[in-house]
């Protein structure tokens, strides 16, 4: 049998590379921590604060597969957000408030903890851009907002009131009962982006 003799260029050389790859890959844990996540990016119903979601977060996707709805993505490769972690879109596919938060239920980490959907603190709502709404402006009266809202009355009333657009009533968040669902950015009739939007909360959890 011939015995093989690494040099000790190849030696310094495998552990430089070594010692490389493990920087890179705690450079990159460490960048994602420290990335500011867009606003519109929303993660799903029950999630820790940001930095222990990373940390419980096992990329395994069962919350995605879990929804009935299709509304949960995997991020892609992407500065955006940390890859493999689910979020959604409101304006695409909101939350819909499943009464069993199936994708809660299926994390095998607790990434997602959460009792009861109407607790869930995902982002808030406002109205962005009032200038555009039609019953700020006056343009017609719309409610597709309040109506598509699962806890209408609550997290969302009509107000009533002349308005600074010249409207007589305008929605109105309410940010004790609002769970970021995003219904009521979906449910706009405007095209392209909402007149009410949410935002999405990353920082804390209700």
């Amino acid at each position: 049998m011939v015995k093989r003799k690494i040099s000790r260029r190849r030696a310094v050389t495998s552990i430089l590379a070594l010692g490389g790859v493990t920087f890179g890959l705690v450079a990159r844990v460490k960048g994602e921590r420290s990335s500011i996540l867009p606003a519109d990016r929303i993660r799903p119903p029950g999630t820790l604060r940001e930095t222990e979601f990373l940390d419980a977060c096992v990329r395994c996707g069962l919350c995605v597969q879990a929804c009935p709805y299709d509304t949960l993505h995997l991020a892609e490769i992407s500065p955006l957000m940390p890859t493999g972690t689910p979020y959604f879109t409101a304006r695409d596919t909101p939350c819909h408030m499943c009464e069993t938060i199936p994708c809660a239920a299926a994390c095998p980490t607790g990434a997602l903890q959460l009792s009861t959907i109407n607790a869930a603190a995902m982002g808030l709502a406002e109205l962005s851009t009032p200038e555009r709404c039609h019953s700020y402006t006056g343009a017609a009266y719309c409610n597709s907002c309040y109506q598509a809202c699962p806890l209408k009355g609550q997290a969302i009333r009509m107000q009533p009131g002349r308005t600074l657009r010249g409207g007589n009533f305008r929605p109105v968040v309410n940010a004790d009962y609002c769970t970021g669902c995003g219904l009521c950015e979906a449910a706009c009739v405007l095209q392209g982006d909402a007149a009410i939007t949410v935002r999405a909360n990353h920082a804390t959890r209700r």
